[in-house]
């Protein structure tokens, strides 16, 4: 399945069950929510999508510790879980909560080229953290194979 189809999927599944989405977007850099708007009518469940792909405006907006930054880096799971949990506190419409961090390359740290941490989450429930092996050698194939995963886990909700 390609970004333009599951989103719509997703789309779909949100309308039927009348949830909003927020989103935490840090390597896709907005991609998500750029491709959901496509789809008519997403704004009744798209609540909105934060950029944040700076560590100080994932701390500043999401309230992401910096010690936490410190200790784990930006790409990590503790990291992927504040950011989720911080974006669901900063908008108290929304149901679900997906966000994002990676490494899409060139020039990563050894050993993290292509890795990213996804967190989703339903309001009430304890955030669910998956590290993906990106495939795709290309940054841009990258940021779009980050999506698709993101988009597939918020399905899997």
């Amino acid at each position: 399945m390609d970004l333009d189809t599951l989103a719509e999927h997703l789309a779909k599944r949100l309308s039927e069950r009348g949830e909003r989405l927020a989103l935490a977007e840090s390597c896709t850099g907005g991609l998500i929510a750029a491709t959901l708007a496509t789809i008519p009518g997403i704004s009744a469940n798209l609540a909105g999508s934060m950029v944040v792909y700076q560590n100080a405006t994932k701390q500043s907006w999401l309230g992401v510790a910096e010690d936490t930054l410190a200790e784990h880096t930006a790409v990590s799971p503790p990291v992927a879980h504040q950011m989720v949990t911080g974006v669901l506190q900063r908008t108290p419409h929304a149901e679900l909560a997906a966000a994002v961090t990676g490494h899409l390359g060139p020039d990563a740290p050894e050993g993290f080229d292509g890795v990213v941490f996804i967190a989703v989450c339903r309001r009430g429930d304890t955030p669910r953290i998956t590290q993906v092996d990106l495939a795709k050698p290309k940054r841009v194939a990258r940021q779009r194979e980050a999506a698709m995963r993101v988009l597939e886990l918020l399905l899997d909700l």
